[in-house]
């Protein structure tokens, strides 16, 4: 079935995820949500596939958040089960983009507010422009979210101030608390974007994925922890190539 609210393009191994209502600056409703997550997960099954980038349509957001308009609809429509059932769908959506094996970057063509700096957060790059900007709301409207993710990208001091404060982060501030990876003009974020996810995209899958796994499995472990964890993928799980392997240009010129 095609997609009603995201474009999905395919190119030099990775997958491009646009989120498609430039009407509503990319508002994400229920239908977006589904289907950036299932696209999400058809690029992790796509063995061409090595890297995936995630971003809006047009220069002004990359989302502004939720869909407020379907939400008010849905506080008069449904009942508060369903609206619990609508909403962990959508906290498990958001988990498993950010537990996505293969990378995401965020290609941050224009501001995230709210849920849109909630994905933004659950992503493992994002590079932006002048026009990003982002703004973590929930404290402002009486919700809670990014306690799981924000720490993982700019540390628990500055995410502490985001949270409490749920104030605008600009582009060069972004990028000088580690929001951002990169910050370039508008005119070039995509050919930054696409030269770094090509990048990921040609080296060996098995080792990316089993990278992003292992970062992702020592969030919480202490020094010993990540060493062990690191020792045992690579002795019994999935050995790293041996010279022949791993250097056969090198080896081809004869080491010259």
């Amino acid at each position: 079935m095609a997609n009603e609210h995201i474009v999905v393009e395919n190119e030099e191994g990775v997958a491009v995820i646009t989120l498609n209502r430039v009407e509503v600056l990319n508002a994400m409703n229920h239908q977006l949500d589904m289907e950036l997550h299932d696209a999400v997960i058809a690029a992790n099954a796509d063995e061409n596939i090595g890297c995936i980038v995630i971003t809006g349509t047009g220069n002004k957001a990359f989302s502004a958040g939720g869909d407020i308009h379907e939400q008010r609809v849905d506080a008069r429509d449904r009942t508060q089960e369903e609206r619990d059932v609508r909403s962990a769908e959508h906290q498990q959506w958001m988990y498993d983009i950010s537990a996505s094996p293969k990378p995401v970057i965020g290609m941050m063509n224009g501001l995230a507010y709210g849920g849109g700096a909630v994905l933004a957060s659950c992503l493992d790059i994002r590079v932006g422009c002048e026009n990003t900007k982002f703004r973590f709301l929930a404290a402002a409207y009486g919700r809670i979210n990014c306690t799981w993710t924000l720490t993982n990208q700019v540390g628990w001091p500055k995410a502490k101030e985001l949270l409490f404060t749920a104030r605008i982060v600009e582009a060069e501030e972004a990028y000088r608390i580690g929001l951002l990876n990169d910050l370039v003009p508008a005119d070039q974020l995509r050919a930054k974007t696409m030269e770094m996810a090509t990048m990921i995209a040609k080296n060996h899958r098995s080792s990316v994925i089993a990278i992003k796994g292992l970062l992702l499995k020592d969030m919480t472990a202490d020094l010993r922890g990540m060493w062990e964890n690191e020792r045992d993928y690579t002795t019994n799980v999935a050995r790293g190539f041996g010279v022949e392997e791993a250097f056969p240009e090198f080896l081809s010129r004869k080491g010259r």
